[in-house]
């Protein structure tokens, strides 16, 4: 009897047994969400990704651990982690092409190093950085993390948390004093975080690094909901305050505004405590 060509009897490569079925599994979770299905509960995640309850509330809770979904009462969304995984899908499509063109002309009229940042646990998460001068030690880009609590950026994205999750991430929080200008005790914070969502911007001045001083604005979608901070960094010099209150914000704002128009509704998640 005639034999087939060995290639006609190979199995599909999800049938082989170098495929890792609950890597899939748990890309499939994450793939259920998306515009029209931003929060999902189990039995949701469950029918969306085809697969049983008790299988999707492993691979759920295993993604909320490990930061890539968040709860929020019986449903889950999105985590800010997620940008971890498409910086460099991200870096080259639309959420780049649409806002860096905005960051990029921000940073030539005032003339200094913006960023857009989010929220992810205890830290802000670059999503975008347009240096003009460079003025911290450390290298900034996208994907890099910086503790949110001495930050003009996390300060901003944290006055954006339910009053709930503000107490809870606060809980969580260890300041450390980077500079003898660290802002560490946590009442001080609080108090700090709530002047912040108040004057609806966050001025820091050398709390991270000695000369560094930066003034942040939230980025808020359609919905009011803060999803993103803008923000620009300057050196330290005795009209620094003056100068970024009265130059540097009115156009931080205007820019933020641009943003929220420009960027589609779901390019990010509002913010929340991871």
């Amino acid at each position: 009897m005639q034999r087939g060509h060995p290639m006609s009897r190979l199995q599909p490569f999800h049938k082989s047994r170098d495929f890792v079925q609950s890597l899939a599994r748990g890309l499939a979770v994450l793939r259920v969400f998306d515009g029209e299905h931003a929060a999902l509960n189990i039995a949701g995640i469950a029918a969306r990704a085809g697969m049983s309850r008790a299988a999707a509330r492993r691979l759920i809770l295993t993604l909320e651990h490990l930061g890539y979904v968040r709860a929020s009462g019986r449903d889950y969304t999105l985590g800010a982690r997620v940008l971890e995984l498409g910086f460099g899908y991200v870096g080259s499509h639309r959420l780049s092409d649409l806002a860096q063109p905005l960051l990029e002309a921000l940073a030539q009229r005032i003339q200094f190093s913006c960023s857009l940042a989010v929220l992810d646990g205890q830290s802000i998460v670059y999503v975008l950085r347009v240096p003009v001068q460079r003025l911290m030690t450390v290298a900034l880009g996208a994907g890099a993390r910086l503790p949110a609590y001495c930050a003009s950026l996390g300060r901003v994205l944290l006055a954006g948390l339910a009053p709930a999750d503000l107490a809870t991430w606060l809980e969580a929080c260890r300041p450390i004093e980077h500079t003898r200008h660290t802002v560490t005790d946590p009442r001080r914070l609080r108090q700090i975080i709530d002047e912040v969502r108040s004057q609806g911007h966050a001025y820091v001045e050398q709390e991270l690094e000695l000369g560094l001083c930066s003034i942040a604005v939230p980025v808020c979608n359609r919905d009011g909901q803060v999803i993103a901070a803008l923000n620009a960094s300057m050196p330290y010099h005795a009209e620094v305050r003056r100068q970024a209150r009265v130059r540097v914000l009115p156009e931080l704002r205007a820019a933020a505004l641009e943003l929220r128009n420009t960027l589609p509704p779901h390019a990010l998640p509002p913010v929340a405590a991871a």
